[in-house]
């Protein structure tokens, strides 16, 4: 789970939002087609363009809002771009945000915009993800209501992993590969699963 800094919300949202009055009052629901995706846009780029539980590449097709505390609590402000976050997956296996759903506990269910969350996880050279401190319960938990240990996911994290594990690289092609790595591209995208080869490497 890669730290995310959030940014000012996008402008256009803003502007949206001021033209509540007393007859209309602007929500996520009302929210249109074309702002929805400005918004997610603005999440993505915020986030290097990886999900911000999981860590894999997020595309616009294949990504989700997400509402780290969920719709259903009454007392959270659905358009409260600070509570906003964008998710991968639509299909089956269900995890991140789709399996996390309306579940939600705030000591059980650590942030991505908490600085200290890449400090909480651990990863193998075969791609599992586990709590760095045995005792951390939250860690245990949020690997397990997001999935993040699913064989699919350790799948991906060992195709990641694999080709920092080749012996014919030098100390110096070695070290070299890994800082290109963990620099974002021109355009602000992060290479998946960028804290796995962090922990690693």
């Amino acid at each position: 789970m890669k730290h995310i800094q959030k940014h000012p919300e996008p402008r256009a949202i803003s502007n949206w939002k001021q033209q509540s009055n007393p007859n209309w009052h602007p929500t996520y629901a009302t929210l249109c087609h074309t702002l929805k995706q400005v918004l997610k846009d603005a999440l993505m780029r915020e986030q290097g363009y990886l999900c911000c539980y999981c860590e894999r590449s997020l595309t616009s097709d294949d990504s989700h809002i997400e509402h780290f505390r969920p719709q259903s609590d009454q007392t959270i402000d659905s358009l409260d771009f600070a509570n906003l976050l964008c998710s991968c997956q639509k299909r089956e296996p269900l995890h991140c945000g789709h399996l996390k759903g309306n579940w939600f506990d705030d000591k059980l269910l650590i942030s991505p915009l908490d600085s200290t969350c890449e400090s909480r996880f651990a990863f193998t050279a075969d791609g599992h993800i586990k709590p760095r401190k045995e005792i951390d319960q939250a860690a245990k938990t949020t690997i397990e209501k997001l999935g993040l240990n699913i064989p699919k996911l350790r799948d991906l994290r060992k195709h990641a992993i694999e080709p920092f594990l080749d012996e014919n690289l030098s100390a110096q092609e070695f070290q070299q590969f890994v800082q290109d790595y963990l620099v974002p591209l021109v355009s602000g995208e992060f290479s998946p699963f960028w804290t796995t080869i962090k922990y690693l490497f």
